[in-house]
């Protein structure tokens, strides 16, 4: 799952001075910036937080957004405060048949800009929270699909977006192991050079086929981890700048 995140105001900028893309530096810096949340030491996605997503009608200048995908089909608030908490992530194998997603895997899918993610560890009744990073200190792109809402009550037009997930591999094999669910799951991270084929346009069956080719677990090679402070619960410190510093607990032997 991928409940959990650190996103950055530099993240977003390591992404743009990257494709030398000037306009979106500018864009980020002075209009869009303050709009959002950032900086998001740690944020959950049940309290739905708006950041910057990259879409396939805008690929290259991010839009804001909040997390936790409204289907275009939900009438009014009540509707999409019943559905909102279940569709802040979506399983990559079900997103072209799930009703809540399949639109938006068809025609809206995003990119995601964060500097890493934290999972939950399960020991002895109790659980321990992993910050889980680039190895290169390089911000992690993951994929997602986004929707854009009216509100029938008031007319606004919101931006949602869903973190994609996909089957976890030998690194969340060990710290996702959560005995309710059916096996690691962990966030799609899409490498640099696959970022453009995920916001390529769908035409025919073809290009759908080529997008499932894309939702595969990231090598656990290119991750690192560190056990962190209480995510949940009185000993939660916040949105702070040292809620993802190492924090070591005895118990656990990783």
């Amino acid at each position: 799952m991928c409940y959990d995140i650190k996103a950055s105001l530099e993240s977003q900028l390591k992404r743009a001075k990257r494709r030398g893309n000037a306009q979106a530096v500018l864009e980020i810096e002075e209009k869009l910036a303050p709009l959002t949340d950032l900086p998001l030491h740690h944020a959950t996605a049940f309290s739905h937080p708006t950041l910057f997503i990259y879409t396939t009608r805008s690929p290259n200048l991010p839009e804001l957004a909040t997390w936790g995908l409204i289907p275009h089909w939900v009438k009014g608030n009540v509707q999409k405060n019943k559905i909102w908490n279940t569709t802040v992530n979506a399983r990559g194998e079900s997103i072209f048949e799930k009703p809540s997603f399949r639109k938006a895997a068809r025609e809206n899918r995003c990119l995601v800009v964060v500097e890493g993610f934290y999972e939950h560890h399960h020991h002895k009744g109790k659980t321990y929270p992993f910050f889980v990073h680039s190895k290169d200190g390089m911000p992690l792109t993951l994929a997602g699909l986004w929707n854009e809402w009216v509100d029938e009550e008031t007319g606004e037009i919101i931006n949602t977006f869903s973190i994609i997930t996909t089957e976890g591999n030998e690194l969340m094999a060990k710290i996702h192991n959560n005995p309710k669910l059916r096996g690691p799951r962990m966030p799609l991270i899409l490498p640099s050079e696959m970022e453009e084929g995920w916001l390529r346009p769908v035409s025919v069956e073809l290009d759908i086929q080529k997008l499932q080719e894309l939702i595969v677990s990231y090598p656990a090679t290119e991750l690192a981890y560190h056990t962190v402070t209480r995510l949940r619960g009185k000993d939660y410190p916040g949105n702070v700048e040292t809620v993802c510093n190492p924090v070591a607990y005895k118990e656990l032997t990783f």
